[in-house]
């Protein structure tokens, strides 16, 4: 068969092409370091290729919203750490307060606590370092614990919480509310006992008499009646009326008292010891319905230290042993919660570190799948790369060859 002269530089023509393209394929494979220079390289391979480094990006947007959900929890446990030895401090100074003292040395427990109070509050009031306070919920550009001017301490913020996306289906909040950690307490917190005040001046109206309340222990907490608050209130004649509130009250008992003898209602136990007068009421609430603000517990506590005790009498002497007994129990329940939230972000703190591990492994899972998809051979581009060159060279030197062959050549 006859090749014309056309023919054959058209086919080697093409022929070199062909491989000078495919040596180009290599050397810029090469030079991206990739397989797939484009889409329509591997098209099934691509779209995995952009899913895996869609999850890739995620992850990391994951990971640094765990850096930053930790950083916060991290603060806001030493913060809880640091809250439970102030009130720590304040039940050793209450139970001190207790004691054969006189008022003056009351007033420094009193200056003690109201350290105590102060530090509390600043603790509560404790910002991120960027101007944001921990404990303000979405009101966080503002101080969350306000000191009113007759030395109360009022919650400005609100209850919301700001949530970080930590994981694909996995939302944190990354601190909590003030009044979830200052002015609340467990659901199991019981009852707290406290005797008559009058609201104007607490520090010296009140009960008459000199009883002196215990603390209340449950019996029967399947009691129809347990759960309920209760004021026991005293007659002429030695008689107490035990009955709910408010009224009308649907639970009521009696009987005549004797001191330091138990008295029972409502599934629980208490005792009174002392001799209380006739018209003299003392408390007996739920925890959460008695004042759940541990700030409100220590400022009515300085009070009743603050207050003449010495040339009072036996009836001075029991409004203040009730006044701390009150405040005890209640800085105690506001103890108890503030564990309790400290275990929460304990929880939370652990969980992200197991969601960190696995976001990890997910991460370089992916990063293994999209280099197997992506990544170049490196040995076995070169080693195509020399074997394409040496092609297009041998196709070259060919072409020359032949092209020189010519009868002409022969003749002298």
């Amino acid at each position: 068969m006859r090749i014309s002269t056309q023919s054959f530089y058209e086919q080697s023509r093409t022929a070199m092409g062909s491989l000078q393209t495919n040596l180009l394929r290599t050397q810029q494979q090469l030079g991206a370091g990739t397989k797939m220079l484009a889409p329509s390289d591997d098209p099934l391979g691509t779209t995995r290729a952009m899913a895996l480094a869609q999850s890739i990006a995620m992850n990391s947007q994951y990971s640094a919203s765990r850096t930053q959900a930790t950083q916060t929890l991290t603060q806001e446990e030493s913060v809880l750490q640091s809250t439970t030895s102030v009130l720590q401090n304040v039940k050793v100074l209450l139970i001190q307060a207790g004691g054969t003292l006189n008022d003056s040395d009351r007033a420094n427990i009193a200056t003690s606590l109201q350290s105590n109070l102060d530090q509390l509050q600043g603790l509560a009031n404790t910002d991120d370092g960027n101007g944001q306070f921990l404990f303000a919920g979405f009101k966080s550009g503002s101080a969350p614990f306000v000191r009113q001017a007759d030395g109360t301490v009022s919650y400005a913020g609100d209850q919301g919480q700001r949530l970080s996306q930590v994981d694909a289906s996995r939302q944190m909040a990354g601190a909590d509310d003030g009044r979830s950690i200052f002015q609340s307490v467990q659901s199991g917190a019981g009852y707290v006992t406290s005797a008559r005040v009058d609201t104007v001046n607490p520090n010296i109206l009140g009960n008459a008499g000199s009883g002196v309340l215990g603390s209340a222990s449950v019996l029967d907490a399947s009691n129809p009646n347990y759960g309920l608050d209760f004021e026991i209130s005293f007659q002429d004649g030695g008689t107490y009326l035990v009955a709910n509130v408010p009224a009308p009250a649907t639970f009521s008992t009696s009987g005549s008292y004797t001191p330091g003898e138990a008295i029972t209602f409502g599934g629980l136990q208490i005792s009174i010891s002392g001799a209380p007068a006739a018209g003299d009421s003392f408390k007996v609430s739920i925890a959460k319905n008695a004042g759940t603000d541990v700030f409100g517990a220590i400022n009515d506590a300085i009070k009743a230290l603050k207050a003449p005790v010495d040339n009072g009498g036996p009836a001075a002497q029991a409004k203040l042993l009730n006044a701390l007994g009150t405040a005890n129990r209640k800085v105690t329940n506001a103890h108890d919660n503030v564990l309790t939230v400290r275990a929460s972000v304990g929880s939370r703190l652990q969980e992200l570190d197991a969601l960190g591990a696995t976001g990890d492994s997910r991460t370089l899972n992916d990063k293994s799948s999209l280099s197997d998809l992506q990544d170049l051979d490196y040995a076995s581009a070169i080693s195509e790369f020399y074997q394409r060159q040496t092609a297009l060279q041998a196709s070259q030197q060919t072409f020359v060859k032949v092209q020189q062959i010519s009868l002409f050549n022969y003749l002298k």
